[in-house]
């Protein structure tokens, strides 16, 4: 009996010893993976030979880590890049204007024919008020997604809004030439958002129609609250289209804009819990909106 006991004892001590080495091999292969991982720029996960629970859960918990990780060093690459397409783009339609008011202030200098003098006044006043746009959509901007704060919201006559947005936007579209084609649902639409972003949402929407339409402007609003601003617009693709909402993106640089439009849309209809999409066929831009 005592021969059996003390077998039994030793397979136990045995198997015991086979486990620990299992698993002192299998920390050595998490410890190497995650520091090749850490050290190389690989979307490889780490994996682990052994079918001990704990070890795979150790194993998996440091994978979703690794995940987070990548995931957050590629926002960071992708800021980073970001910021210096933004600091060109914001540097470049700074100074075409800047450069204008230097030139013309010079030439005012060179002349007294009140006439010109007073044409040069007039172009410096118009370029130093396209500088004051663009800093000003620069600081609302800055102010929109530096705010954490939820947006205070009530019920909103979404049709009666809308409607009252393309009203003032009239001047500016006959300007363009443009007549806008209006759909809107017969249907009281409401919903709970913050009517000052929504009132932002839509004259951001249609201040881009304004500046990119080809000279045409369709408006859509359903039963089930999808709001629609179509348009078209040459010289897009499927890649430039998936880019709009890029903080900065502009389709053509220096065109009195720091690209931040649609990405305020995007950033107040998301705060809203809202979603916003854009597509591109048959040379025409549509920009959803559903609540």
């Amino acid at each position: 009996m005592v021969y059996i006991i003390a077998g039994i004892l030793m397979l136990i001590v045995a198997a015991l010893c086979i486990k620990i080495i299992l698993i002192k091999r299998s920390i050595r292969e998490i410890a190497d993976g995650f520091a090749g991982k850490i050290e190389t720029d690989t979307n490889t996960l780490i994996d682990v030979s052994t079918g001990d629970k704990d070890i795979v859960m150790l194993a998996e918990k440091l994978n979703h880590g690794l995940r987070e990780l990548r995931k957050e060093h590629l926002q960071y690459h992708q800021g980073n890049a970001e910021l210096k397409t933004a600091i060109t783009n914001i540097s470049h339609d700074l100074r075409t204007p800047l450069t204008a008011i230097c030139g013309y202030l010079d030439m005012l200098d060179k002349t007294d024919d009140k006439e010109k003098q007073a044409r040069y006044i007039e172009i410096m006043k118009e370029r130093s008020g396209m500088m004051k746009q663009l800093t000003e959509e620069l600081f609302k901007y800055s102010m929109i997604i530096s705010d954490e704060e939820e947006l205070t919201t009530e019920t909103v006559y979404i049709n009666q809004l809308l409607a009252e947005c393309i009203s003032g936007f009239y001047p500016a579209l006959s300007e363009k030439g443009i007549t806008p084609d209006i759909s809107i649902s017969d249907k009281r639409i409401e919903r709970n958002v913050n009517k000052a972003a929504l009132t932002r949402v839509f004259t951001n929407l249609l201040n881009n129609a304004v500046k990119y339409s080809d000279g045409d402007l369709k408006i859509i609003l359903t039963d089930e609250c999808e709001i629609v601003f179509s348009n078209h617009a040459k010289g897009l693709s499927a890649a430039t289209v998936e880019q709009l909402f890029d903080r900065f993106y502009t389709v053509q640089t220096a065109y009195n804009s720091t690209g931040i439009g649609l990405s305020i849309v995007r950033a107040l209809v998301e705060r809203m819990h809202g979603r916003v999409s854009a597509s591109y066929e048959n040379e025409c831009l549509s920009v959803r909106i559903v609540f």
